[in-house]
């Protein structure tokens, strides 16, 4: 069963509703997204919905492998990207890189 639901910590939401940050890194958990599928965002501390995204892909990677490249689809140095990935999945090294579009955002209020 696909998985139709997403959250991110707060620190990450400008970044993901200015398109800075094109793609999420998750482990094996959270890998079930379908292509093309639409998935509603909400921050994981509060579970407030900001967004909804479209996944794009759902790709495999070792740990090791992270790139500069997909430091920069992060918004983030590679050092940075790492540092988060070992303390969000501590011990984990096989990742599953998601790309998503960002399909509609929360309206902002007065």
């Amino acid at each position: 069963m696909s998985l139709s639901k997403m959250t991110f910590f707060e620190r990450f939401e400008k970044d993901i509703l200015s398109s800075k940050k094109t793609i999420t890194i998750r482990d094996a958990s959270e890998k079930d997204y379908a292509i093309n599928s639409i998935v509603q965002v909400s921050t994981f501390e509060s579970s407030r919905w900001f967004c909804t995204l479209k996944i794009k892909t759902v790709i495999p990677i070792l740990f090791k492998d992270l790139s500069d490249f997909h430091a920069k689809q992060e918004n983030m140095t590679l050092e940075e990207l790492r540092e988060i990935i070992q303390e969000i999945y501590p011990c984990v090294t096989r990742l599953y890189v998601i790309s998503y579009e960002l399909v509609d955002v929360l309206e902002p209020r007065d």
